[in-house]
This record gives C-alpha cells, structure tokens and sequence, in this order.
C-alpha cells in the first residue's frame, strides 16, 4: 500500500477521494495530520494551483502527494468564482470565542460564498455552471511527470439553496439529467457523477498505467 499525502485538510474532500481512489493500493493522509502548512494558491489556473500545492506537500513529506484544486466557473460571470471559490466571498475568520471548530468555520464560508453568488446573479437568466475539478499527484517534489487529470460536471445555479448534503456551491447546483442538486444526492450517488469523480476516475487509469499500482 502506498502512502500519499493529500494536500488538503479539508475532511470531506479527503472522504471523498478516499473512495474514489479505494480501486488502487493507495492510503491517503491530509497534509495537516502531518503538521505540513497549507501552500499558497497564486496562479490564476485550477492546473497550475493543483501542481503547486502536490509540490508543497510533496517536498514537506518526502514522497508522494496528490491535490485537487477544484470550483464553480459561470460562464455569465466570466469563469467566476473559478480559482477563488473557496473564498469567493472573501475569508471568513473564526469566532473571536475562540470555540469554532474548522468544519463549523467552513459552513459560514460556505454560506457566504453562496449568498455572493446568488447576489451575482440575482438579474442573469443564463444561469449555466460547471465543477471543475484537476487532480495532479506527483512521486516526489521534482517528479518531472506529474499526472494531470481533469472533470467537469455541468449544471446551472438555482435562485435558492435546496439540499443539506455535500459542501461549497452544492445546494445552489442543480443537474438536470438528475433532477436535483448536488446537495439533494447521497455520498453514494454524488461518487458516481461529480466532476472530481469524472477526474478521479481519469486519475485511478494514470496511476495503474504510469506508476504501475495494481
């Protein structure tokens, strides 16, 4: 079994890939469990953030790594949220008790980031959205052949939140060949069709093809 480091310490997104990637020998660890800080995310590119974060955790750990770098693009917006969705809204800070804990954290940036996004869009009839998710694992900080894999899940942005499942922009994003938002599936169901399951899936090929994990 090999161990990778996600760079990541967000708690559902490692449940999620830890399924996804459950076909190939692979254990993954979140880089905070290893006291590697978070890396900075300059780059305008859910590519080039994806690769610079692996890099980060990559060169802390001493092995491999893999990150996600993943997010809303509304074409009526330009592309945005895009790379900066996760604080589209800017940075929620935690409660000056002191008490919060980081996923409590998370839901109030989730909640803002959607109430933003509905403001954005309040007058748009094209209301046209896509999660984009990038995946890139590297075997070592200088891994010249970093493995690049890429998915998409179209959709459109309701004018209210339906769903208490998932996270960020899922109870905004609804699919129309399911006939819900991606907060109204199940983890089951959300594994089978979401854009980092399409880039998982691509991911899972690499790994059995390239660094031969069986």
């Amino acid at each position: 079994m090999m161990r990778v480091v996600l760079a990541s310490n967000n708690a559902k997104k490692l449940s999620e890939l830890q399924a996804l990637l459950a076909s190939v020998p692979v254990t993954l660890v979140t880089q905070g469990s290893l006291g590697i800080a978070e890396a900075e995310e300059p780059h305008h590119t859910f590519i080039e953030n994806a690769l610079a974060k692996a890099r980060h955790a990559a060169q802390a750990c001493g092995g491999a790594a893999v990150a996600d770098d993943s997010g809303l693009c509304v074409p009526a917006l330009g592309g945005a949220p895009g790379v900066i969705s996760a604080h589209y809204a800017g940075v929620v800070g935690a409660h000056p008790s002191g008490q919060e804990d980081r996923e409590s954290i998370r839901r109030r940036q989730d909640a803002a980031n959607n109430a933003k996004l509905l403001e954005a869009m309040q007058d748009m009839s094209d209301r046209r959205a896509r999660f984009v998710s990038t995946l890139v694992a590297v075997r070592s900080a200088q891994d010249p052949e970093p493995l690049v894999a890429l998915g998409r899940w179209e959709g459109e942005i309701l004018r209210a939140p339906r769903g208490t499942q998932g996270f960020g922009y899922d109870p905004l994003m609804f699919i129309a060949e399911l006939g819900c938002t991606v907060a109204e599936l199940n983890a089951d169901q959300k594994n089978r069709a979401s854009h980092r399951a399409r880039a998982a899936q691509s991911l899972v090929t690499l790994l059995r093809e390239v660094w031969q994990l069986r």
